[in-house]
């Protein structure tokens, strides 16, 4: 069976290994450290395209010429030894689409890294924030679908429940068709059956006990999906007042005076049509950030909500 395989590829041309191909062969292979400094310049400066709590990411490529994201973690700090072991346990055992894929690990006693599939557009937040490009309603809506879908995965479809912890659109990784990968679970968890007995030391504020269950998630989400379609940052706000509040207060009769100004660019029908559409946006936004947590929703209904307007908008 192998063998026909191999000749009908032949005989179509195709005897060159697409991505998928070069990412499967990649895996299968085990990457010694003296590769990975070949093929990012020794962890060189001009390779470095981000760096967060734990360490580094630096572009490299293979000999074979995969693109590759090298994320390097700094030792010299106790929590990033339990960050590699966190996110090697929880990416290892995932496969979805909306998931930044793990090629391999690289590991001794002085160097820890994970191999990760490169993403050539960066993180959604340079790109939300950049001067230089733009995201449309339709754009940043199906971003946000992207990574609904993902945490729907984890909070729904894995055989133990993940939570992610951390989620910003520094955290949404974006590849060559502006298709959103959620990465960097440092600090996520595994939750077994009964999720109310586990508890995790918030990086926020050091020193206090959070629970921790898949509402962390959905809250987080609200204020990313708030912050998507706004752009205005959480940490602008000061003393009570909040990104969340500041919506509230013009919701929903006012909803122009906090969307973005660059997404009112349409004029007429469009115009009032894409208000609709962030109006509703923003309502799920609101619902996931509810208070009480029976109002809260799940990312199951965000998915059914979020896909019958971008339907909606689509029409328009």
């Amino acid at each position: 069976m192998t063998f026909v395989l191999q000749w009908i590829r032949y005989r179509r041309g195709k005897s060159v290994p697409q991505k998928a191909d070069l990412l499967s062969t990649v895996a299968k292979e085990r990457i010694s450290y003296d590769e990975l400094l070949r093929a990012t310049n020794a962890l060189s400066e001009s390779n470095l395209i981000g760096s967060g709590s734990f360490g580094s990411v630096f572009k490299g490529v293979l000999r074979s010429g995969t693109a590759i994201a090298v994320k390097v973690f700094n030792l010299q700090l106790d929590a990033a030894f339990k960050s590699f072991d966190t996110e090697c346990e929880v990416l290892c055992s995932l496969c979805h689409t909306n998931l930044v894929k793990v090629i391999t690990s690289c590991s001794n006693l002085e160097f820890k890294a994970l191999v990760l599939e490169y993403m050539p557009n960066g993180n959604l937040g340079k790109y939300l924030y950049s001067h230089n490009c733009f995201l449309n309603v339709r754009q940043r809506l199906s971003i946000m679908i992207d990574v609904t879908c993902a945490l729907e995965y984890l909070h729904h479809g894995c055989s133990s429940v993940v939570v992610h912890c951390d989620l910003k659109p520094s955290n949404v990784l974006l590849d060559e068709d502006m298709v959103a990968h959620l990465s960097d679970f440092g600090i996520s968890k595994l939750l077994g059956d009964d999720e109310s007995d586990l508890y995790t030391e918030t990086f926020a504020t050091l020193g206090y006990i959070a629970p921790v269950s898949t509402k962390c998630d959905v809250y987080s989400y609200g204020i990313m999906l708030l912050e998507m379609f706004t752009r205005r940052k959480p940490n602008e706000f000061e003393g009570d007042h909040s990104l969340k509040q500041w919506v509230s207060y013009s919701f929903p009769q006012a909803v122009m005076d906090v969307v973005d100004a660059n997404l009112l660019n349409s004029t007429g029908n469009r115009l009032q049509k894409e208000l609709d559409a962030a109006a509703s946006i923003m309502k799920v936004a609101l619902d996931c950030c509810a208070e009480s947590p029976a109002r809260k929703t799940n990312m199951k209904d965000v998915v059914a909500m979020l896909q019958k307007i971008k339907i909606q908008l689509i029409a328009c």
